[in-house]
């Protein structure tokens, strides 16, 4: 099999059916994630020992970031074609408060721990919503090119906002979540006030003119993998990604750049089923979450990429990376030594907040 990385927003992936899928289960599925060195974690883990156990042809679609949109747009038209969807925590709760993901019970629909621990209590408070099933923990942070920024490295948050002593473009993602708790930090706010602050239409205009002081040096990404690859050709000094995105452009790819912990953003990432699947889809969809979050999948993602798992009985399990033989445990973002200035992701705020802010965003952006 082969796993082709692009910037593209869909690859497909093909895998060879082995046996015949089960009668009641449908024998092709859309899973959709985010791309890059990610969905390659997933496909070591996940995708290749469930397509060599059930025999299911696998589509790998990368629109993670379209998921909301999509999947609205999917469900109006009456025609949905994914079958597994891949999104963090904020999304899942806006898709099941909208009736665009199948509630699932924890306990009957998906695996107990390798302990014994049943489902609900594995996977504790990381059970955000209804419809929501934890794979990882991961932040979203900061990596910078270490030939560039001079003798002095940054290493506080607000060393992104300092174009004097940091001159040179950076690169932030696309929307308001992240970059609005960042500007409000770097602004003198309170790390427990972001949320009261930011929840104001003041408090939303203050963040946008502390964005505005860095936005003609600002590249603009959608894709995870934008970042690591704009550091990686040099065209910016620094940017925000996925701590996992930027292990591997670091510790693969040996490039010159290294890590920014500090106020790095905690969050979840997970599976929703969509609804209004046939029966024969939701089947199939089921059996693949059953499998790939139980205690063993999960802990074999960290393997591939820098994310803790969201099971309590896989962390244990959690080792040495496949290929590079390095300990994992120091560059997961719960390490004690980068997890010493961290940033909380509120869910809830953002559920509620996202698509006016979302707006606002987008038109400030566009002036």
């Amino acid at each position: 099999m082969k796993f082709t990385k692009t910037l593209m927003a869909t690859t497909a992936l093909t895998m060879v059916a082995g046996v015949s899928g089960a009668a009641d289960m449908a024998d092709e599925m859309t899973i959709v994630s985010w791309g890059g060195a990610y969905s390659k974690s997933q496909l070591k883990a996940y995708h290749e020992p469930y397509a060599e156990k059930s025999g299911v042809n696998i589509i790998n679609d990368d629109s993670s970031a379209e998921a909301v949109a999509k999947l609205r747009a999917m469900n109006e038209a009456g025609n949905v074609t994914w079958d597994v969807v891949d999104v963090v925590a904020a999304d899942a709760m806006r898709l099941c408060d909208e009736g665009l993901a199948m509630e699932i019970d924890a306990d009957t629909q998906l695996a107990d721990g390798d302990n014994g621990m049943k489902a609900s209590e594995d996977f504790g408070e990381l059970l955000v919503s209804d419809c929501f099933i934890p794979q990882i923990v991961y932040s979203t942070t900061f990596g910078y090119r270490t030939d560039l920024v001079g003798d002095t490295p940054p290493s506080k948050i607000c060393d992104v906002f300092d174009l004097e002593a940091y001159p040179g473009k950076r690169s932030l993602e696309k929307r308001p979540i992240n970059n609005m708790e960042w500007a409000l930090l770097c602004d003198g706010v309170a790390k427990e006030d972001v949320y009261e602050v930011l929840a104001t239409p003041e408090g939303q205009d203050k963040a946008l003119a502390k964005l505005d002081t860095i936005k003609d040096s600002v590249v603009w990404w959608s894709a995870g993998a934008d970042t690591p690859q704009l550091l990686a050709d040099g065209e910016v000094i620094m940017g925000s990604t996925y701590n996992g995105r930027l292990f591997s452009v670091i510790e693969e790819q040996k490039q010159p750049v290294a890590m920014l912990w500090d106020a790095q953003v905690f969050d979840l990432d997970g599976w929703i089923i969509p609804a209004g699947l046939s029966d024969e889809r939701k089947a199939r969809a089921l059996d693949y979450i059953m499998f790939a979050t139980d205690t063993q999948r999960l802990a074999d993602q960290a393997k591939y990429i820098a994310y803790g798992p969201a099971r309590k009985s896989s962390a244990p399990l959690v080792s040495k990376h496949a290929d590079l033989g390095i300990d994992m445990a120091p560059h997961m973002p719960t390490d004690p030594d980068n997890a010493k200035n961290t940033f909380l992701y509120n869910y809830e705020f953002w559920a509620d907040y996202r698509d006016d802010i979302d707006a606002k965003f987008q038109a400030w952006l566009a002036k």
